[in-house]
């Protein structure tokens, strides 16, 4: 009753493409929500089993000189970190939703919408729900109008 394993791919109204992967099992992995963004210009790569790294690709950069980088996102400038420990030290699973909360009540403090919001949640929804119709019946892109 649990679908233990979606692939789906979507297609922006910029044209751009994306896959999107989500499994009960891959081997090995105990809690690797991975996101990578890749342009023209460069890569971006996230893994939540390394919360303190972002690996930076510049495309733009001659082929010798070329390769990701790793980023630590435990410096006092980065966001959220210079509320925690000093650098280096790791932010873990549970600091994701101190930063959820602050940055809701501060929201509420001043006036402003939250981010996400109720409509970004809406729209993954239609998006899911697009999904689940051309799984159901086979067609190969289903389009999620604007709201």
């Amino acid at each position: 009753t649990v679908d233990d394993t979606a692939l789906f791919l979507g297609r922006f109204a910029g044209g751009a493409v994306a896959s999107f992967e989500a499994t009960r099992f891959a081997s090995g992995r105990k809690n690797s929500l991975r996101i990578e963004i890749n342009g023209s210009a460069g890569s971006l790569s996230f893994d939540f089993e390394a919360m303190n790294e972002l690996w930076f690709h510049d495309h733009t950069l001659p082929a010798e000189e070329a390769g990701f980088r790793k980023i630590l996102v435990t410096e006092a400038g980065h966001p959220y970190a210079g509320a925690w420990w000093p650098p280096g030290h790791a932010l873990g699973y549970e600091h994701a939703f101190t930063h959820e909360v602050k940055d809701f009540l501060q929201a509420i403090a001043t006036g402003t919408d939250p981010t996400p919001s109720f409509a970004d949640g809406l729209r993954v929804q239609q998006v899911l729900a697009a999904v689940e119709k051309s799984a159901a019946d086979g067609s190969r892109f289903v389009t999620v109008e604007d709201s």
